[in-house]
């Protein structure tokens, strides 16, 4: 990349940088009055409440840097217009091309890097702020944290009833089926703990069998468990699929699909996730037939209006896919990849009219 091209993408860059900052307050001023009902209960006070919106915001800014990514664009480069600079590098031979080119490398760039928050650094910021929450909150349980938790392996399901830590677990269940969906056993343990070799030991544990005719109840003080269930792996079930990484919900597809239970939601999740970070470099490349077009001499007001316009439709057109694609049983690829599509169509429609 030559000169000129280096300094397009740091402007690109430089603009997306304040309007991300800028949604970033906006973003945690939203997150922080949301939590005002929940600030008292329990211990959980306003600076309990301040971490839990500050490990929040990547995740949260990960969601909004694709409309932060074109109003930074149509800002940089409607100032480039505006100075003429646009102008002079198309008239030293800059082709439409080597413009998208550059502004392309411009959009890898920031979807490597929301790649690298949204897998390593927002999923387990988002998990430790609601664990933060609920433990503040509920402060007077002995055991806290998210409740409700089925989980199926092979031929016995597990009832999790709560959770204390990573691999502490109270109010546990046991159900071993057989084939022909029969119930075998029925078992009960008062507190559970996942070890190192993913071996379940049950304390005080009850359990009754069913047979043939009649049933046999039974009590030991502890009872093992092999699963392959493990303690991250069950981290997962805990929270919803937006708080996972890729890795994280290729697993818990995986794991859905081999015990035969739904996993579209998770799949749409995971293609629409991808197909966002695919439409970065897009987005940056939409911004250039406005600068190049009509709206080259327009001031900074209309453009941030274009990108914020352009930017909503591309939200809820995803939303709504997202919503009703389950509902219309659409497959969950072609509804995480079609805002995408249809951005590159109106994108190309631009550019060929820009040339």
């Amino acid at each position: 990349m030559n000169t000129l091209g280096r300094y397009l993408v740091r402007v690109v860059l430089a603009y997306t940088g304040l309007v991300t900052l800028v949604l970033a307050a906006l973003g945690a001023l939203f997150l922080f009055i949301g939590e005002q009902d929940d600030v008292g209960v329990g211990r959980y006070t306003t600076s309990e409440a301040l971490l839990y919106v500050a490990l929040n915001l990547p995740g949260y800014l990960v969601q909004l840097l694709p409309v932060a990514t074109l109003i930074g664009a149509l800002l940089g480069l409607g100032n480039l217009a505006r100075g003429s600079e646009l102008v002079v590098m198309r008239a030293s031979g800059v082709t439409i091309a080597q413009f998208c080119r550059w502004l392309a490398a411009a959009g890898l760039l920031l979807a490597a890097i929301i790649l690298l928050v949204q897998e390593f650094a927002a999923p387990p910021m988002v998990k430790y702020a609601r664990q933060m929450k609920l433990f503040n909150k509920f402060s007077q349980f002995s055991f806290s944290g998210n409740t409700g938790m089925w989980v199926r392996d092979g031929e016995t399901i597990f009832s999790i009833a709560q959770q204390s830590a990573s691999a502490r677990y109270g109010g546990v269940q046991v159900f071993r089926i057989v084939p022909g969906r029969k119930l075998l056993s029925v078992g009960r343990a008062a507190a559970a703990s996942i070890g190192s070799d993913n071996r379940w030991h049950l304390e005080e544990y009850e359990e009754t069998r069913f047979a043939e005719v009649g049933t046999d109840a039974s009590k030991v003080a502890q009872e093992e468990v092999q699963s392959a269930l493990s303690p991250q792996f069950l981290g997962l079930a805990v929270v919803e699929a937006d708080a996972m990484g890729l890795r994280d919900l290729v697993a818990y597809i995986e794991h859905l699909k081999r015990n035969n239970l739904k996993s579209t939601s998770f799949q749409t999740e995971f293609w629409a996730r991808i197909a966002r970070i695919a439409a970065l470099p897009l987005v940056v490349i939409l911004a250039l037939p406005f600068a190049l077009g009509p709206m080259r001499s327009s001031g900074q007001g209309a453009r941030t209006v274009i990108g914020i316009l352009i930017g909503a439709v591309f939200v809820l057109l995803s939303q709504t896919l997202e919503s009703g694609g389950q509902l219309f049983g659409l497959p969950p690829a072609a509804v995480g990849w079609l805002p995408t599509a249809v951005l590159a169509a109106f994108t190309g429609v631009l550019l060929w009219r820009a040339r």
